[in-house]
């Protein structure tokens, strides 16, 4: 049992690094803007408050969690120049600088993302239905 939390802390903290990581590859020139793109899209994800299938969904709520994040980070990492990633790996560990939230301001835009989509959303639904009644 010991062990396994040993290991759990050690991959929590491979993690966290990762995505410092991820964080100061996102601000190098280096990297592609596609790259850039997705690794804010995981991120924003990832500390969103508003999930794709809300967590409260026995086995799904997680489930989405579990696959997005991590294959998202999978994909930065192999669209970021190898130098580019090293680098930002070595100025992690030595940094050790904690990971920035979101803050009130991107809570809103997150939230205000979210809004427009679901708008957009049932105004599709709307017009659908009314051309299937009328």
């Amino acid at each position: 049992m010991n062990l396994t939390l040993q290991k759990l802390k050690s991959r929590a903290r491979a993690l966290k690094l990762e995505m410092q990581a991820l964080i100061i590859a996102w601000r190098d020139p280096r990297t592609p803007w596609v790259a850039k793109a997705l690794i804010a899209f995981v991120l924003a994800y990832a500390l969103s408050p508003i999930d794709l299938i809300p967590d409260f969904i026995p086995v799904l709520g997680y489930l989405d969690d579990l696959l997005i994040v991590p294959a998202g980070i999978a994909l930065a990492l192999k669209m970021i120049p190898a130098e580019v990633i090293n680098d930002a790996r070595q100025t992690a560990a030595q940094n050790q600088t904690p990971i920035p939230t979101l803050g009130k301001i991107g809570m809103i835009a997150i939230i205000l993302i979210w809004i427009l989509v679901a708008a957009w959303l049932i105004w599709r639904l709307y017009l659908l239905l009314s051309t299937i009644k009328g």
